[in-house]
């Protein structure tokens, strides 16, 4: 039998022997919080943004911070006043505080810098999860042709007006809601000297144990367009690889390199389980895979027709986005950026040769493909927000021979928590491509043998909202 007859013959005895008699809610029925922040999400007021940040005329991280009008020092207040503005509009549930402090000398550093991340956070309302920390940010720096030019214009508009303006709208949108978990909204400096808002947030993040279970960063998501033409208005990739820093970090582990005493704790602890996770055939479930996973399926149930592409990588080549300082440290963190890219108005100086445009400019930005983007992230992060804490202890027996798979795992006594669910797919696979729900129990059994399928187990809540999926490690003898 060939390989191809193979996998159908696998995946119908699957789905003809484990499928549920009666269909996961979510599965059927869109949770009706979800629709109305997706329906409220507006491109006009994203288009606002974006050209209120561009007005600035240049967010350089090292430009003016005295002017009310220019200079990243202006922008940066504006983004507060906007989100302290829509958090009035809801009622004040919007937390809004900034984070400071002052960047030494480095390579893009050219003198001790003062920056400033603004933060928003929407508290979470259930006990067991409110300490879960979803995180979704976007750069509010820019740079044009010379990365040292602080004076110069470089208006930024989609590298990162677009993501910023993303995180910006989620923020006022979903602050009419109340979720499980806690969302916060970042605007973060630094991208283009080094990630070092995001580093900043992170580092301070880890020492202090901060439970993220997920973190997206929105870079470059303007446009559906390329520069040869290339055009997908109904695409986005998403990168997601949980091994990379993985293998950093035992790097790390094995030079020495200097950390804190309380960063080289929680690293180890956290480097600690990754390996365990990686070692048991889980190098492709690692945390970030899951989320990534996450991200996919729900945008695509939610946006019939919409496409997000999961891409294994932790970002494209030659370049790096604020969610690599998060993977560094452990946590789950992926990257959205448009489908396409238009080098000619990335990092360029504003001008015209020939019939070719040059720069970063409102002109080149999409407005309601960015909303579409702004859509995508709010229905992850509202669907992961409305579910439980993922399940503990997850073992799959390996103590002997048999063509049956036993997974077990501890039953929470927490009220959020109404059954389990596995999940499955063949090795070579990317998404899940089966599942079960099993209620409220601590152990199945099914005909399907561990040596062909990865297998994964997510809580769920009463209203069909699935947790992220966690690898089983083996238990043996």
């Amino acid at each position: 039998m060939s390989s191809l007859s193979s996998r159908f013959s696998l995946l119908a005895f699957l789905l003809s022997n484990l499928t549920p008699s009666g269909a996961c809610v979510a599965d059927t029925l869109p949770d009706s919080v979800v629709q109305t922040i997706v329906a409220d999400i507006s491109s006009a007021r994203i288009e606002q943004r974006i050209r209120k940040l561009v007005s600035f005329e240049t967010r350089h991280t090292l430009s003016q911070t005295d002017s009310d009008h220019r200079g990243i020092g202006a922008a940066r207040r504006w983004i507060e006043a906007e989100l302290r503005a829509c958090s009035q509009a809801a009622g004040g549930r919007l937390q809004v505080s900034i984070q400071e402090w002052v960047e030494p000398v480095s390579r893009r550093v050219a003198r001790p810098t003062t920056l400033v991340n603004v933060i928003a956070t929407l508290p979470g309302d259930a006990p067991s999860s409110k300490d879960r920390l979803l995180i979704v940010s976007g750069h509010y720096d820019s740079m044009n042709s010379d990365i040292s030019d602080n004076v110069g214009a470089a208006p930024g508009a989609n590298d990162d007006a677009s993501g910023t303006a993303v995180s910006m709208e989620l923020a006022c949108v979903m602050a009419k809601h109340h979720f499980d978990a806690t969302l916060v909204f970042m605007a973060v400096p630094g991208e283009e000297q080094g990630l070092l808002g995001a580093a900043h947030f992170a580092r301070e993040a880890r020492k202090q144990g901060l439970n993220i279970e997920a973190m997206i960063t929105n870079d470059i998501v303007g446009s559906a367009t390329g520069d040869a033409g290339q055009r997908d208005p109904k695409r986005l990739r998403l990168f997601a690889d949980g091994a990379d820093p993985l293998l950093r970090m035992m790097v790390q582990g094995q030079t020495g390199q200097a950390l804190d005493p309380a960063e080289q704790e929680a690293t180890r602890a956290v480097r600690g389980q990754l390996q365990g996770i990686a070692m048991a055939g889980g190098a492709a479930d690692l945390p970030t895979h899951q989320l990534g996973r996450h991200l996919k399926s729900s945008a695509e149930r939610y946006l019939p027709g919409f496409t997000v592409q999961l891409i294994q990588r932790r970002d494209r080549y030659l370049r790096g986005g604020d969610h690599i300082p998060f993977l560094e440290q452990g946590y789950a963190a992926v990257r959205f950026t448009e489908p396409f890219e238009n080098f000619r108005h990335q990092h360029q100086n504003v001008r015209t040769e020939g019939a070719l445009a040059f720069g970063d400019l409102p002109d080149f930005v999409e407005f309601d493909y960015v909303a579409d983007v702004a859509r995508v992230n709010a229905i992850g992060l509202a669907t992961l927000a409305l579910a439980p804490p993922p399940p503990a202890n997850l073992r799959i027996d390996t103590t002997q021979l048999t063509n049956d798979s036993t997974l077990r795992w501890a039953v929470s006594n927490d009220p959020a928590v109404v059954g389990y669910r596995l999940v499955w797919r063949e090795s070579d696979a990317t998404s899940w491509q089966g599942s079960q729900d099993v209620g409220l129990v601590g152990h199945i059994t099914v005909p399907i043998s561990k040596d062909n399928v990865v297998f994964g187990v997510q809580s769920l809540s009463k209203r069909g909202h699935a947790s992220l999926a966690v690898y089983p490690l083996p238990q043996g003898r």
